[in-house]
């Protein structure tokens, strides 16, 4: 009977063998799980009115074509305020918001969309010619949201407060209407340039705009906004509107995407918008047609001035798709780490030739000294003798299997011995069983008693 022992190596093998099997196929089941999972994400999105509402509708469309494993749902909010909230809450995984607004712990940058400009639009009989001069009036804006914060760091920067203020209206719609029926005497926007709904109030013919002062001053105080200009006639009026060119301050409206949104889906999400732009635009309604053209000032997220948020990872890695790989970037270190790793791949594999020989070395002695004893065993007529070459075996026997567990020899090497020592120690057995029976022999035909007559007529001396 033969018995294998087994080998640290091989066992070590066959264990890391097994979990990386285990591995590839979670790995393999984990993919095909996702792949085929559906993935909501919630975009809060602004006002109905509101381009970025609009940009996201169309977004959502052509993310679905792509992704199909994505569903993107647009969530009409109440502006930038409601949106940051919702993210930080985890009902959105994606918000539109003006960049002057802090966007809180929880979220990262995706893209900046556009850039919105602050509006003021006063009634021609309010009497109002600059800014400062809107102290005391009635403000259609609501108290709460992105709109509200820009007018008051607006007002703050000119020496006024909101208590200097009356303010009209719970959202653009009843502000808008609060101006048309003279129970306000100008709006605020921080919309993009051709809004539709303050088009609408240029329109009517019942107002103009006014300018922003000391530009320059709120850019210092607050590092997203950037000097910008109301083109004269950019509003389609009769005459449009404004009637010259009227400075004002410009803020980038972003997309932002929670820090736990998963960054494959950011991932999806902004290679669409960055990719398929001719797509998204041919999805916006005809009536909106305007935002069509935003598209074009579409930046990534490192354009974004300031303290911005940090980059969203999905975002990131595909901002990075066409930078040099780490392997380029890196190409002679990496030479010389390859350079080192082929001497040393050389010198392992001579390292190993040099041990399988010496193996081999060791389990050729252990086979040459049970052949040697085997054949003084079998020239031995002496049972003493030959049950001194057995003990000699059991030695030889024990030191193999002390150098396999070593690892000094080969299993297969050691099986060799093995049966070598078991063929060996067989054929002693039975030349010992054979000097036992010669012994007996020889001492029965000794013992056997013999008479002198016999002895004398046995003798060939005595016969005649």
């Amino acid at each position: 009977m033969t018995f294998k022992l087994p080998n640290a190596r091989e066992s070590i093998f066959s264990t890391t063998l097994a979990v990386s099997i285990v591995l590839v196929l979670a790995g393999l089941g984990y993919t095909l799980f996702e792949n085929y999972q559906v993935h909501t994400l919630v975009l809060a999105a602004g006002g109905r009115d509101e381009e970025s509402f609009v940009l996201a509708k169309a977004l959502a469309t052509v993310v679905k074509r792509h992704n199909p494993h994505i569903h993107l749902v647009v969530r009409e909010t109440g502006g930038t305020s409601e949106n940051l909230a919702m993210l930080s809450d985890g009902r959105a995984q994606l918000a539109a918001a003006q960049a002057d607004v802090p966007a809180g712990p929880m979220a990262n940058l995706l893209a900046v969309l556009y850039r919105d400009d602050l509006q003021v639009f006063v009634r021609n009989d309010a009497n109002v010619t600059d800014f400062r001069s809107l102290r005391g009036k009635r403000i259609g804006l609501t108290r709460r949201g992105g709109q509200y914060q820009s007018f008051l760091v607006v007002a703050d920067h000119l020496g006024l407060t909101a208590s200097d203020f009356q303010f009209v209206g719970d959202d653009d719609a009843s502000a808008d209407r609060a101006l048309l029926d003279k129970r306000a005497d100008a709006v605020f926007r921080v919309r993009a340039l051709g809004n539709l709904a303050v088009e609408k109030l240029v329109q009517t013919n019942i107002g103009h705009f006014i300018p922003i002062q000391e530009v320059a001053g709120l850019i210092v105080k607050n590092a997203a906004f950037k000097a910008s200009m109301i083109p004269q006639g950019v509003y389609a009026g009769i005459p449009p509107q404004p009637f010259v060119d009227t400075p004002t301050v410009g803020v980038p409206r972003t997309l932002l995407a929670s820090r736990d949104a998963s960054p494959s889906d950011i991932y999806a999400v902004t290679s669409v918008l960055f990719s398929e732009r001719q797509e998204i635009a041919e999805e916006i309604p005809q009536e909106n047609a305007g935002v069509r053209s935003l598209l074009a000032d579409m930046k990534e997220a490192g354009a974004l001035g300031g303290l911005p948020p940090p980059v969203h990872a999905g975002a990131k890695k595909f901002f990075d798709r066409d930078k040099p790989s780490f392997v380029l970037d890196h190409a002679s270190f990496l030479g010389l780490l390859v350079t080192l790793g082929v001497l040393v791949l050389s010198w392992l594999r001579q390292l190993k030739h040099t041990m399988a020989k010496r193996r081999k070395t060791e389990g050729d002695r252990y086979t040459d000294e049970i052949i040697q004893l085997l054949l003084i065993g079998q020239k031995s007529t002496s049972l003493f003798f030959i049950n001194g070459i057995r003990s000699q075996l059991m030695v030889i026997l024990t030191e193999a299997v002390c150098a396999l567990d070593k690892d000094n020899i080969s299993n297969e090497a050691f099986q060799n011995i093995r049966g070598l020592w078991e063929i060996s120690v067989d054929l002693l057995r039975e030349q010992a069983a054979s000097l036992k029976n010669s012994e007996a022999e020889t001492a029965a035909i000794f013992a056997q008693p013999v008479s002198s007559a016999e002895t004398l007529a046995g003798n060939p001396l005595f016969a005649q």
